[in-house]
């Protein structure tokens, strides 16, 4: 089940990235953080793998979109310095939680190479959360 909901997330993703003009990279993480699926597209920047991987990891190892974290890791906040936690986390928009039909956690997508705004806003339709 998970794995076809991975490449369903994955292709909803490249398909709303290439109609928006991005070239991005997404990764697919179960509930554990491990990564299931990647996809790098043609020319998307090479750092945004790593930065990919790590908005999935850190939405599901806290169950939190990694834009809701965001807000309260900045400076002065309650979990201020949160990423550099679990070997190395990402508190921006584009790490969304993925739901199974009972609405359980089992997994996470993570888009970066756009802008934050445009990664959050793929990685939020490619969940199917919009």
């Amino acid at each position: 089940m998970f794995e076809q909901l991975s490449l369903q997330v994955i292709h909803r993703a490249k398909s709303l990235a290439r109609d928006q003009g991005f070239t991005v990279c997404i990764s697919v993480v179960d509930d554990a953080g491990l990564l299931r699926h990647f996809v790098r597209m043609d020319d998307a920047v090479p750092g945004a793998i790593d930065v990919s991987i790590k908005k999935a990891r850190t939405a599901a190892l806290f169950r939190t979109d990694s834009a809701d974290l965001g807000r309260q890791a900045q400076p002065g906040g309650a979990i201020y310095s949160l990423e550099a936690t679990n070997g190395g986390l990402i508190s921006f928009g584009g790490g969304v939680v993925l739901h199974d039909d009972l609405g359980k956690v089992i997994g996470a997508v993570g888009v970066a190479g756009a802008t934050v705004e445009a990664d959050q806003a793929i990685a939020l339709l490619a969940a199917g959360r919009t």
